[in-house]
């Protein structure tokens, strides 16, 4: 598959350089007006969406202004107004947005326009974003390539004949081109982290339950979790800060900490102890230089005055392999068994999303009970580490950003894979314990391709990994490598 061909560099609006929380205390300090930030953003989108086909559904500027606009006169008349206020915000694809087309990717919802907003984008709207579009995603968010029969393929910021990863791949790249200030996504098999990491950018999968998200069975649907993806930490934990709290429609949402996370970030790592994990003993095969490129960036860890020392779970990864495939699958096939047993549907449903389906119509209740009996002894296996060691330390990926005409990858270091996703199994550990998890830019290959790397806390301690990637922030000079495109 060609890539769209680029021109010279464009050129960066000067505003767009900044993060979120600058921005947005400039407009609330009447510095700039919203105005301003979305005519700048709008063409900016105009100059480079194009090539790489990162945000969708673009509402008519006419009616972005005409928001925009509204909240230059909130801010003048001295109303109380939220973190994200005036910023040009793109939501993924898959969360529901009020009066706003989403289609998950699938022609089956091409049309689709929901009545109300999911729970963290309306908190979001609340806290003063200005809604412009969604973001690209595979169909249904299946697979870590951003493609669609809707939509098309979304591609790599750093290399446009590349792929942007996924599912989140939309947010990723606008957000590494500068699109937009911050952005959200979701993560169940690495959503947040592997788009994240294939564009320089910070994305956090939170614990399990810190951002609460409807669902038909509130109880047992607790393998995905929406969360923030941004170009700094002090963004992120904002954004995480106006999706997070407790809502009484999801019954394992977490309470509100009482505090926010971007005012708690300050914190010495010295004397931490961090796990690297590589390659799981041998389990995981990686392409040549990933391992390498993320144990020199955990050198960074070492220079912080942090211990870092090579360990292994005491457990069998192929093992929490099978148990993730089951549980994957019976999450999927609950909700959308249907359109396979309809004939109008099942040939608009892409391969990967049937196999899915198809495979939970053969699991058993004891095949998904025992699944979790797994999920339960992984997590004890993690607190044993925890019990040594405050953060584990992983590559966010096993393969570099690929042809973007390729679905995904049938082989790593000569190994077969035997389905669409086994080439992210490193990032499977972290949602089987439902472990916060951020992956943090970890450098460049050769040809100039981004890598990340994890860093996974303890059960609930979102701050505490906030905090130790605030750390590494400081001695990460990856971010301030441009994408060519914008580079000049």
């Amino acid at each position: 598959m060609t890539a769209p061909a680029s021109p010279a560099p464009v050129a960066l609006p000067e505003l767009l350089r900044l993060g979120a929380v600058p921005l947005a205390r400039m407009i609330r300090a009447r510095e700039i007006s919203a105005v301003e930030l979305m005519r700048a953003c709008l063409g900016h989108v105009a100059a480079v969406n194009p090539v790489c086909n990162a945000i969708v559904s673009l509402r008519p500027e006419e009616e972005l202004l005409a928001e925009a606009e509204a909240a230059d006169r909130a801010v003048a008349a001295g109303t109380a107004v939220g973190p994200l206020h005036g910023l040009p915000q793109a939501i993924k694809d898959l969360a529901a947005t009020r009066g706003l087309r989403t289609t998950l990717g699938s022609p089956l919802y091409r049309d689709q326009v929901p009545q109300q907003d999911a729970i963290f984008v309306a908190r979001m709207r609340a806290a003063g974003a200005i809604l412009i579009g969604k973001t690209n995603v595979p169909e249904f968010g299946y697979g870590s390539n951003t493609y669609n029969p809707v939509f098309g393929v979304t591609r790599n910021a750093y290399d446009p004949s590349r792929i942007a990863g996924g599912s989140s791949g939309g947010a990723a790249v606008a957000l590494a081109l500068r699109m937009l200030p911050v952005a959200d996504g979701s993560d169940m098999g690495g959503s947040l982290r592997n788009p994240a990491a294939y564009n320089n950018v910070f994305g956090f999968r939170p614990s399990q339950g810190r951002v609460p998200a409807e669902n038909a069975d509130p109880f047992y649907t607790q393998m995905s979790t929406d969360g923030p993806m941004a170009r700094s930490i002090a963004d992120l934990a904002m954004l995480l800060s106006v999706q997070a709290g407790r809502d009484e429609r999801v019954p394992l949402s977490l309470e509100d900490p009482g505090f926010r996370f971007e005012d708690r970030l300050d914190f010495d790592p010295a004397g931490r102890r961090l796990a690297w994990l590589g390659d799981l003993g041998g389990h995981l095969p990686f392409e040549a230089g990933i391992l390498e490129l993320c144990e020199r960036a955990c050198a960074r860890f070492t220079a912080l005055g942090a211990r870092v020392e090579a360990a292994r779970p005491d457990f069998d990864p192929e093992r929490l392999w099978r148990a993730w495939v089951v549980l994957r699958q019976h999450s999927i096939g609950g909700k959308q068994r249907g359109l396979i047993e309809d004939p109008a549907t099942r040939d608009l449903v892409k391969p990967e999303a049937r196999w899915e389906i198809e495979g939970s119509l053969r699991l058993s209740a004891n095949d998904v009970y025992d699944a979790g009996v797994a999920r339960g002894a992984w997590y004890q296996a993690l607190q044993a580490l925890f019990r040594h060691h405050d953060f584990l330390l992983l590559p966010t990926a096993q393969v570099w950003p690929f042809d973007a005409g390729e679905h995904w990858p049938k082989a790593i270091a000569g190994r077969a894979m035997d389905s669409y996703h086994r080439w992210m199994e490193v990032v499977v550990g972290a949602t089987m314990a439902g472990c916060p998890a951020i992956s943090v830019p970890a450098g460049f290959s050769p040809e100039g391709l981004p890598m990340g790397l994890q860093i996974i806390g303890r059960p609930r301690d979102d701050l505490g990994v906030l905090r130790m990637a605030a750390a590494y922030e400081t001695l990460c000079p990856e971010l301030t490598r441009l994408p060519p495109m914008i580079a000049g």
